[in-house]
């Protein structure tokens, strides 16, 4: 703007100052023309007198002419003040006053001379004459007889007077144009600034307008056509402030809903990407808002099943409801509720994903049928042998001593069952709860390893199955060293339980180091493999859950309790280590085990 206010007070100058300056011009040509017509026609009349009072010998000897109009210039310049010079009409000087005739050139080409011979009047011309050094005005007057011309009077006169007058007039003229454009810069200035601050408050107002600062006003007086912009500058700001305070007034209550909400919010737009997410959608998938937002779906790391059924319903563009198991972050039951977006034109705009945690409530539910069928059976068997092999002694079996010895044993072994069975539940109610401190200890895993599949050796052989023990490198880990071998033992009786005669058990130990010096990154791998039945893969998810078992009735003639691989991995977890398991019906399963070797 200020460039602008410039180039308009630069335009007013030079248009006031190109005027000013054009009519001083014209003035000086003016006042120069003027003065110098006044003093030729002053010339004229000098001359005029001078022709009539002079005596014309035109005729005679050539010294004597010289002689007399010589003289006679000489005197009439002392009266007449200018130069005065005698022609005669073929050009020749007669006389001079100021020069020797004798000496001076023909002047018949003279220019005021050839006007005076043309126009049988006067002439003059102005130039610089050579013989005086200086400009000169010449003014001549022709001889008369009838019509011919016998000779010319001509008189000259300095322009130094006229000179400097003219340069006087330039130098107030001068003067003036300065004053003048001074006054015009000021004026000029005075005059862009009105314009132009005007329009220097509008535009910053609007700049704050568009940077979302509506607080702003355009403070104008006028009542032009710029106080009439400015007006309708604040009366836009002034709607703009009010819609902009309800579209946050409603904005904050949309984001207060959604980040108060305990369900998982997601929006996709057109295009796949993810456009909007809430803080338990945050939670719920384990990966910040920051991670995700502008990322395509398809490319945001998440479950498969996840990302098919969004595709699924980009491609159907109908409601899908469905649960959804999610592993990560932690293992979690979703509901999702996929619902297409859509304009009132009915255009495809995006999809609104809504994910409901259900996990507590498919557990509860689970675990209260799963709770009551299992205990009933778990407890129903060895209960319904006790009493039935009771009800027989009480009938008259103790009169036969070998029945009733081997129904006692039959009681005493079911009891021992319910006993093993109510142990493990305590033991996995006090783990849970971490009501058990954990007793770390350097254990040196060669060692101690062997000493498990020994005490195994026993059952193994019973099946005629082989053990095989594998420790790479002689070294320790920190772990509780009992807990430790209640992992290894009820992990190496499974393998044996399920693995037919003839089989295999391998126990691997590694040892994972990242470097020479021991760290906190440092593991220890143990891997424990049979070539049993296997596990089908819709099993494995939940074969570290309380009671549940694969093969229910072999389990439960195997002795087990169905608590042995949730007890196992809890003790994991306490030592900070993971658990896996891959199977294959048929071929065998392999449990694989992480812990820290070393523990802070």
């Amino acid at each position: 703007m200020k460039k602008f206010r410039a180039r308009l007070t630069l335009i007013f100058i030079i248009l006031i100052g190109s005027s000013v300056l054009t009519a001083g011009i014209f003035m000086a040509r003016m006042l120069q023309q003027s003065y110098i017509e006044s003093l030729t026609a002053s010339m004229e009349r000098e001359l005029s007198v001078i022709k009539a009072t002079t005596d014309w010998r035109l005729s005679g000897n050539e010294a004597e002419l010289f002689r007399y109009y010589s003289d006679r210039a000489a005197m009439l310049r002392a009266s007449a003040d200018a130069r005065l010079t005698f022609i005669r009409s073929d050009g020749k000087v007669l006389g001079d006053s100021d020069h020797d005739p004798a000496l001076m050139e023909n002047h018949m080409e003279r220019e005021e001379i050839h006007e005076a011979q043309l126009s049988k009047a006067s002439g003059s011309s102005i130039r610089y004459s050579s013989t005086d050094q200086r400009n000169m005005l010449y003014v001549a007057l022709p001889l008369l007889e009838g019509e011919n011309v016998t000779g010319y009077l001509r008189m000259a006169m300095s322009l130094e007077e006229v000179e400097g007058s003219i340069r006087q007039v330039w130098f107030v003229l001068t003067t003036m144009l300065l004053a003048v454009f001074v006054i015009a810069g000021l004026i000029s200035y005075r005059v862009a600034y009105s314009v132009t601050r005007p329009i220097e408050l509008i535009t910053s107002v609007a700049r704050q307008i568009t940077d979302m600062n509506y607080k702003y006003r355009v403070q104008v007086n006028k009542r032009d056509e710029i106080g009439q912009l400015g007006h309708a500058i604040n009366r836009m700001a002034d709607s703009l402030e009010l819609q902009m305070n309800r579209i946050s007034e409603d904005e904050n209550r949309l984001k207060s809903v959604l980040e108060s909400m305990t369900s998982g919010v997601i929006m996709i737009d057109r295009d796949g990407k993810i456009a909007l997410l809430n803080r338990s959608a945050e939670e719920i998938l384990g990966f910040s808002a920051k991670e995700l937002l502008g990322k395509s779906f398809n490319q945001a790391k998440q479950q498969y099943e996840f990302t098919q059924l969004i595709q699924e319903c980009i491609d159907v563009r109908d409601h899908i409801r469905d649960e959804v198991i999610f592993y990560y972050p932690k293992e979690r039951i979703l509901e999702i509720n996929l619902n297409p977006i859509a304009e009132a034109g009915g255009e495809w705009e995006g999809l609104l994903i809504v994910l409901h945690d259900i996990t507590a409530v498919r557990r509860l539910e689970r675990m209260r049928s799963e709770f009551v069928a299992n205990v009933s059976h778990e407890l129903k068997t060895p209960i319904a042998a006790v009493k039935g092999f009771a009800e027989t002694l009480l009938a008259g079996a103790l009169n036969d001593k070998e029945t009733a010895r081997s129904f006692l044993q039959i009681i005493f072994d079911e009891s021992e069952r319910l006993n093993r069975l109510i142990g493990d539940i305590l033991e996995l109610s006090k783990i849970e709860s971490k009501r058990i401190p954990l007793q770390f200890s350097p254990v040196h895993l060669d060692t101690f390893v062997g000493n498990c599949v020994h005490v195994m050796n026993a059952e193994a052989k019973k099946k005629g199955i082989e053990l095989e023990l594998n420790v790479d490198g002689d070294f320790y880990m920190e772990a509780d060293e009992d807990r430790l071998r209640q992992i290894l033992i009820n992990l190496l009786s499974n393998g044996i339980s399920y693995t037919p005669e003839g089989g295999k058990v391998r126990l691997k130990v590694e040892q994972l180091v990242s470097g020479r010096e021991v760290t906190e990154l440092d593991r220890v791998r143990f891997t424990i493999a049979d070539t049993g039945i296997g596990i089908p893969k819709k099993d494995l998810p939940r074969i570290f859950e309380r009671f549940y078992r694969v093969d229910k009735a072999r389990s439960r003639s195997s002795g087990g309790t169905g608590l042995g691989l949730s007890i196992v991995k809890h003790l994991v977890e306490l030592h900070k280590g993971t658990i896996r398991v891959e199977s294959e019906v048929g071929v065998g399963t392999k449990f694989i085990i992480e812990m820290p070797l070393i523990h802070n």
